[in-house]
């Protein structure tokens, strides 16, 4: 029977970038999924690399920030090894909040002054109405999608293999150590394990932890003009997320509704007032697509990322609404750690036994 040095529970971007990470260092490496790669929460995410304070827990902070520094190199190393072009923008973000920030938090040239000539579609009665102040953000996005699906082709080149439908329901254990694992269909053997399976992390033993799905609804319409927003704009109603091709994505409700991904038509008409009343000519543009996904959640809302009580069995899980941010140093710091090495960030405050009681 074919055996493996790592088994990569999840094909998410979060599996997928660290099973690249971990063939690239040489190891045998199965990425085992239970539905079709890359097609859960990943694919169903907006792309926002929000690192900044003003929005990322401080607790994560130093993880962001290093994540969004090597997005570049990231998506160059994956367009160069599936072929595959990566939308990966650095317009930045015009954020709106209802209160303003602690000036010691922001670099002074993040202060919007001119928001309206950057954005001449917002409609500056409503901003103004709201008396929201307005910042920018030198924050880069990227398209999930394109995202994703490169990292399936370059996982394939490098020689990964995959086993898709196969629903992970344990880590197997021989004495004492992490030795495989147990699916809904057949068993595969490696000497260590690492689960990645986002929501459903959680259902797979031993060691359960409790993540949860935390539900996103959104849409995806197609502009009348391709220009008419450049940038990511947010506020505390709805998020707009333009992309080079002319699409832009609106989105996103956060709901406890379980392992439900339908989506609810007044749910998505009412993210589409909300942004028509940020852009009124939005009321021309053509909904392409609505979906919901399920972010992995956790009571901290912290990621979980190290080894389990089990030696060979690691999570990199919990990711929530950082999973396409934090994906290449989770890659990293978890290879570095599987390998032995002490990672360059320390990640205690993300260790499983958080919620060993």
């Amino acid at each position: 029977m074919k055996t493996w040095d790592v088994i990569v529970i999840g094909a998410g971007i979060i599996g997928l970038s660290l099973a690249i990470e971990l063939k690239k260092q040489g190891l045998r490496v199965l990425v085992v999924e239970k539905g079709e790669p890359g097609r859960e929460a990943s694919w169903a995410a907006g792309g926002m690399l929000c690192d900044s304070a003003l929005e990322t827990s401080p607790a994560l902070q130093e993880l962001a920030s290093a994540s969004a520094r090597m997005y570049p190199e990231f998506v160059h190393e994956l367009q160069d090894e599936s072929g595959l072009k990566i939308d990966l923008r650095s317009v930045g973000t015009l954020l709106f909040l209802e209160e303003p920030p602690d000036p010691q938090t922001l670099d002074p040239h993040e202060w919007l002054a001119r928001w309206r000539e950057l954005e001449p579609n917002l409609k500056a009665t409503n901003l103004r109405a709201k008396a929201y102040v307005g910042l920018y953000l030198k924050e880069r996005c990227v398209d999930p999608r394109h995202l994703t699906v490169a990292a399936v082709a370059a996982a394939r080149h490098r020689g990964i293999d995959f086993s898709s439908g196969n629903h992970a329901l344990a880590v197997e254990v021989a004495d004492g150590k992490a030795s495989g694992v147990r699916t809904n269909k057949t068993q595969f053997s490696a000497g260590m394990v690492v689960n990645c399976a986002g929501a459903w992390a959680g259902q797979i033993g031993p060691h359960p932890v409790p993540t949860r799905p935390v539900k996103g609804q959104m849409l995806c319409v197609i502009l009348p003009e391709k220009e008419l927003v450049r940038h990511v704009v947010r506020t505390p109603e709805v998020y707009l997320i333009p992309r080079s091709d002319g699409r832009m994505v609106i989105g996103a409700t956060a709901e406890e509704a379980g392992f439900d991904k339908q989506t609810v038509p007044e749910t998505i008409q009412r993210l589409r007032q909300s942004a028509l009343e940020l852009v009124p000519r939005l009321a021309e543009a053509r909904i392409l697509e609505a979906w919901a996904g399920l972010r992995p959640g956790t009571p901290d809302k912290l990621p979980i990322l190290g080894a389990t009580p089990t030696p060979g069995y690691f999570m990199a899980t919990g990711h929530f609404r950082d999973g396409i941010l934090l994906a290449p140093v989770t890659a990293q710091l978890m290879a570095q750690m599987m390998r032995g090495q002490t990672p360059r960030l320390d990640l205690l405050k993300f260790s499983p036994d958080r919620f060993a009681n």
